[in-house]
């Protein structure tokens, strides 16, 4: 079977430039995250062995994801002048390695890894995709041919996953993800969920029913405690928007 590798440009470089000390050339130009970067791609390419790569990067401009969430992302602080000033060299690596890139305003890069992705494994029957990554959004595209490689404690300590991987680690489906999200939020992207349900009810929750529109059914909701009952009933918009957020635009 041939392979696809997908790249997530932004979160490896975000996650190189956190875990790779500050690295200087001799003109005192800091080169940390381009380093952490290259050498990520290039194990990739090492370890393997891909018959396809391409990245994906975010464009700095509003998603339809802020217009549909005004907060969307706005607990993010603003980027560290020391990465900015890597990007550049980061792009004059992939164009020296030859490896294609897209960007799409109103996209997330994670929008277009997925939609890639699917229309990869539709176009070629003998091909699987593994997307390499930081960014765990992407991981409810999972399914039979698509894997996530994603750095764990280390740059060089990487977790592949797979259906099986994913279920053992979360005890839910990949593309159960958005369920999930829609009920704990997410932090990160500033997603709100559900007030007062966290991680754990959230996950037992979807064990339970699979999704939010069975939670929220009239014979099922009123199955559950009176307190919980109370919190999905004022966090329903909530829960609607969250999921909406949280789903990946396959068609991109």
């Amino acid at each position: 079977m041939k392979r696809l590798v997908l790249v997530d440009g932004n979160a490896l470089l975000h996650r190189a430039y956190h875990a790779t000390p500050p690295l200087s050339t001799s003109k005192g130009e800091l080169v940390n995250a381009v380093y952490g970067f290259t050498s990520m791609v290039l194990k990739a390419l090492d370890d393997l062995k891909p018959d396809f790569i391409a990245i994906a990067w975010d464009v700095n401009a509003p998603t339809f994801r802020h217009q549909a969430y005004t907060q969307y992302k706005a607990t993010r602080g603003p980027t560290d002048d020391g990465l900015i000033s890597q990007y550049d060299r980061v792009h004059q690596i992939v164009k020296a390695l030859n490896i294609p890139e897209f960007g799409v305003e109103g996209y997330e890069a994670d929008d277009l890894i997925g939609t890639l992705a699917r229309q990869a494994v539709e176009k070629e029957k003998q091909l699987g995709v593994i997307i390499l990554t930081g960014d765990r959004d992407i991981m409810q595209v999972i399914d039979k041919r698509i894997k996530i490689l994603m750095p764990r404690k280390t740059l060089s300590d990487v977790g592949l996953y797979g259906q099986q991987e994913f279920r053992d680690k979360y005890g839910f489906e990949p593309k159960q993800t958005i369920d999930y999200k829609a009920l704990a939020g997410d932090a990160s992207d500033n997603i709100p969920g559900v007030p007062g349900i966290g991680e754990v009810t959230a996950t037992k929750l979807i064990q339970q029913f699979g999704s939010v529109e069975k939670i929220y059914a009239p014979k099922n909701i009123k199955t559950l405690p009176e307190r919980l009952q109370k919190l999905l009933a004022e966090g329903a918009e909530s829960a609607v928007m969250s999921k909406n957020l949280a789903i990946l635009d396959l068609n991109a």
